[in-house]
C-alpha cells in the first residue's frame, strides 16, 4: 500500500496521479472539512432560529384572547393630541377559583366568584422615558354602568364597589367603568390568575419580600418571621393576599405590600441573572403567558415591541402610587376616591409625570399655519361652563358676525380655559373655531358630527376676530367675563419608585 492515498481520501484523488502534490493532497482534502463546518454551522443557524420561531409559537399559543370591544362602548375616551403614543395598560389580578392550583390560597373567600383582587393601570409615556403605575382599590366605591351597560350614559350609572364589576360583566366592564370615572383611554389589557401568578414567581426562583413584623396568618397557613424572605410561588402568593393578619387588616395595607412585592419583582426581572440566561427568561415568559388573557391586539408580538422601547426606563423612572381615598361614609369598610385623584387621571390624561407639569399641554396655536376652512361653512355649538351667565349668548352673538353658523347654546360641565371639540375629519374646521378664542385647547372627540362644540370655562378669553372671518360688521361689544379660574393648590400624590429599597413602608 506504499505510495497509496489514505482510504478516506482516495475517492479525491486523481487515479492517473500515483504521487500527488503537497498543494493536491492537503487542498483537496481540506474541502470536505470546510463543507462539514459549513453545513453545521447553517445547522445551528437553523435550529437557533426554529427554535426562536416555536418559542414565538408557544408562547403565543399560551395567551388566551378576548375581544370585549362590544362590552366596553362606543362613547370611550379619546387621546390628546399632546398624549398620542403613550400607552395605558389595564392588569388585572383575579381571584378565580376556577382550576388546578388556584383554591384555599390567601384570604378566606367571603363573596364568591371572580374579582379584579388587584388592579393595577400601568401608563407608558410617549417617549418612554419613564412610567407610572396606579392601583386601584378593590374596596372603592364608585360610578358604574348598570348591569355593566355599554350603553347607558354616564348620568345613568350607579354606585358599586369596584371589584364587582368584573364579576358582573368581566374586563370589559372593568374597563367601562374606569375609562367613564378618568377620561382615561385603556389600550390594552391582560388578567393573570393564581396559577399565572405563582408560576411566575417560581420562574424567577423566588422573590424577596421584607416584613416588618412576624406574620402567622391561619387562613393562608402563611408563617414568616420579621425581616427578610425570599418567597416561592405559594407563600408569595399568600403574602400579597394576606390581608386581615397585618396592619390594621385593609386593603390598602395589602396594597403597600404588593406595590413593594412587584418593585421587587421589577428589580429580579430586569438583572441580569434573568436577561443573560435565555433558558431561565423563557421559563419566566412561559409561565406569565400560561395563565394570561389579553385583547386580541395584545400578543408577545405587541408586548416585545413595549419591552423594546421601554428598555431604556431605569426602576428609578418607575412609580408606584395608590388612588387618593377615603372612607367611604355609608360603609366605613369601603373607600371612595379623593378629588385629588383627578391630578392622576390628568397626568395621564396630557402624559406628563405627577409632580411635574407638562413640558407644553398647549396645542399649537390655530393661526400658526393659514386657515383652510371659511367660517361660513363651520357649524357651532357652544356651551357655558363658567358658572356666569350669558357667557356662551355673548359669544355666540360674536361668532355669528364673523359668518359662523351658531346651532345652539346652553350649559355645560365645569370647567378651566376653553375646549373645543371636534370629530375625525373636522380638525380644519375646529382649527377655524379655537382662532376665534385666545388659547382654547383642541380634543378630537366621536359622536360630535360635522358640528364643533366650544366648552367656555373659568378663565375663558373672550372670542377675537379671526384672520379669515366673512362679513364686515363690527364685534358686538362683550360685557360678560368669566371669572377667573379659582386658585387650587396641586395635592401631593405619594410615590413609590421601582428601585425602592424593599424594606421601605414609604
Amino acid at each position: 500500500m506504499d505510495g497509496a492515498a489514505p482510504r478516506g481520501d482516495e475517492h479525491d484523488l486523481d487515479p492517473d496521479d500515483a504521487f500527488p502534490s503537497r498543494r493536491q493532497l492537503h487542498g483537496r482534502t481540506r474541502k470536505p472539512w470546510r463543507r462539514r463546518v459549513a453545513i453545521a454551522l447553517v445547522l445551528v443557524v437553523a435550529l437557533v432560529g426554529a427554535g426562536a420561531a416555536w418559542a414565538t409559537w408557544h408562547l403565543n399559543a399560551n395567551i388566551t384572547k378576548v375581544d370585549v370591544s362590544a362590552a366596553v362602548g362606543t362613547d370611550r375616551p379619546t387621546q390628546a393630541p399632546q398624549a398620542r403614543g403613550a400607552v395605558n395598560i389595564l392588569l388585572v389580578g383575579s381571584d378565580t377559583r376556577e382550576g388546578k392550583g388556584n383554591d384555599k390560597i390567601g384570604e378566606v373567600v367571603e363573596d364568591p366568584g371572580q374579582h379584579s383582587d388587584t388592579n393595577l393601570l400601568v401608563h407608558l409615556s410617549k417617549d418612554r422615558t419613564w412610567a407610572t403605575v396606579v392601583s386601584i382599590p378593590r374596596d372603592s366605591m364608585t360610578k358604574a354602568p348598570p348591569e355593566c351597560s355599554p350603553k347607558a350614559p354616564t348620568d345613568q350609572w350607579v354606585t358599586r364597589q369596584w371589584n364587582h364589576n368584573y364579576k358582573i360583566g368581566g374586563i370589559g366592564c372593568l374597563i367601562r367603568t374606569l375609562e367613564g370615572n378618568t377620561g382615561v383611554r385603556v389600550d390594552h389589557y391582560a388578567v393573570v390568575d393564581f396559577r399565572g401568578f405563582q408560576s411566575m414567581v417560581d420562574a424567577l426562583d423566588g422573590v424577596d419580600v421584607c416584613t416588618t413584623e412576624a406574620i402567622d396568618d391561619r387562613q393562608s397557613g402563611l408563617r414568616l418571621s420579621a425581616g427578610t424572605h425570599t418567597l416561592k410561588g405559594k407563600q408569595a402568593l399568600a403574602y400579597v393576599r394576606t390581608r386581615k393578619s397585618l396592619g390594621d387588616g385593609s386593603d390598602l395595607g395589602r396594597i403597600k405590600r404588593q406595590q413593594a412585592f412587584l418593585s421587587s419583582i421589577a428589580q429580579k426581572a430586569t438583572s441580569s441573572q434573568l436577561l443573560f440566561q435565555p433558558t431561565a427568561l423563557f421559563g419566566f415568559l412561559d409561565a406569565a403567558t400560561k395563565s394570561l388573557t389579553t385583547d386580541p391586539d395584545f400578543g408577545l408580538g405587541t408586548m416585545k415591541d413595549l419591552a423594546e422601547s421601554v428598555r431604556g426606563i431605569g426602576l428609578d423612572n418607575i412609580q408606584f402610587v395608590t388612588v387618593p381615598n377615603e372612607s367611604y361614609a355609608p360603609d366605613p369598610n369601603r373607600v371612595q376616591w379623593q378629588a385629588s385623584a383627578d391630578v392622576i387621571w390628568e397626568a395621564f390624561r396630557d402624559d406628563h409625570p405627577l409632580g411635574k407639569k407638562p413640558s407644553s399641554t398647549a396645542t399649537p396655536s390655530p393661526t400658526a399655519s393659514p386657515l383652510t376652512v371659511s367660517p361660513a361653512d363651520v357649524r357651532v355649538q357652544v356651551r357655558n361652563g363658567s358658572g356666569t351667565s350669558g357667557l356662551a349668548s355673548q359669544a355666540k352673538a360674536a361668532l355669528e358676525v364673523q359668518g359662523f353658523t351658531v346651532t345652539g347654546t346652553g350649559n355645560g360641565e365645569s370647567r378651566t380655559g376653553t375646549l373645543v371639540e371636534y370629530s375625525a375629519g373636522q380638525e380644519e374646521a375646529a382649527r377655524t373655531v379655537a382662532a376665534a378664542f385666545p388659547g382654547a385647547r383642541l380634543e378630537e372627540a366621536t359622536g360630535l358630527g360635522k358640528t364643533v362644540h366650544v366648552t367656555l370655562g373659568a378663565g375663558s378669553k373672550n372670542v377675537v376676530e379671526v384672520p379669515n372671518r366673512t362679513g364686515t360688521k363690527d364685534l358686538p361689544k362683550q360685557p360678560v367675563k368669566a371669572p377667573k379660574p379659582a386658585p387650587t393648590p396641586t395635592p401631593t400624590i405619594s410615590a413609590r419608585p421601582a428601585d425602592a429599597d424593599i424594606c421601605s413602608t414609604s
